[in-house]
């Protein structure tokens, strides 16, 4: 789906050919969303009857609260003693981040000025055009590039955000946004692909392809006390019904029901 990620047009071709063969020689397919399983279908000549949709779950970590000396660290670490949006994973392309860049922008020319950015995720280096973007908008000094996080720094992280803001342009499953509201954290994210699967009636969604959708978004729930406490609350309920225990056991059901075959 994503050629442009690949080295080049012969890597492209031989992926299409090892998927071919692997899906067509396999007895059982996995996948972790029916949005994977539907793209499957599309690109692999199989039956729907052969791909099994488990879904993944989160870190525990995600599902308690950190300690309010951990809290109080992190804080006092980054500096973050005004309100933020955070955004947390890989940063290719299809994360859609230019795209949220241009819509803090416009939600900054809506008053919200004293709202920062947090960008959190590995080899942002490799991606100029998020620091062009950031520049083309003066926003060097409200919008922050935070790099890899561990585990425990970005729990306390979604603790203090006001929103999690995750626009992706597509997802196979997206752990983020359940990251996200096991720890509580109101969640923006995309009517795209995977992600309304995932969250459920448990987030915000927004046009991925609109700034103006997004920025709309950011301003609803910034703006919204009702709405994020709605959020907070739906969000923990909807994480909770993802465990790997239960993804465990499928798969373990799944390799049984090959092996009897």
């Amino acid at each position: 789906m994503f050629p442009e990620y690949l080295p080049g047009r012969f890597a492209h071709l031989y992926a299409r050919i090892a998927f071919s063969v692997a899906t067509r020689r396999s007895t059982k397919v996995l996948t972790v969303s029916e949005a994977s399983k539907r793209d499957i279908l599309k690109y692999c000549a199989i039956r729907p009857d052969k791909v099994d949709v488990i879904y993944n779950a989160i870190d525990d970590r995600f599902n308690e609260t950190p300690d309010a000396d951990q809290i109080a660290n992190v804080r006092e670490r980054y500096q973050l003693h005004d309100r933020f949006l955070l955004y947390s994973g890989n940063v290719k392309p299809h994360k859609n981040l230019e795209r949220v860049i241009d819509a803090f922008a416009r939600l900054r020319q809506r008053g919200f000025d004293e709202v920062k950015l947090l960008i959190s995720g590995s080899e942002i280096s490799r991606y100029a055009t998020l620091r062009r973007a950031v520049h083309r908008y003066n926003l060097h000094k409200h919008v922050r590039f935070l790099g890899f996080l561990s585990a425990d720094t970005l729990a306390a992280l979604y603790h203090l955000a006001d929103a999690f803001v995750f626009p992706s342009l597509y997802e196979g499953f997206g752990l983020p946004p359940l990251e996200a509201m096991a720890s509580g954290t109101p969640v923006l994210t995309s009517s795209l692909s995977s992600l309304p699967e995932v969250v459920g009636e448990a987030a915000l969604l927004v046009n991925p392809h609109d700034a103006e959708s997004i920025a709309d978004g950011m301003q609803q729930i910034l703006s919204d006390t009702a709405l994020r406490e709605r959020l907070t609350h739906l969000g923990r309920i909807r994480a909770s019904e993802f465990s790997w225990e239960s993804s465990v056991r499928r798969v373990l059901a799944a390799y049984r029901e090959v092996s009897a075959s």
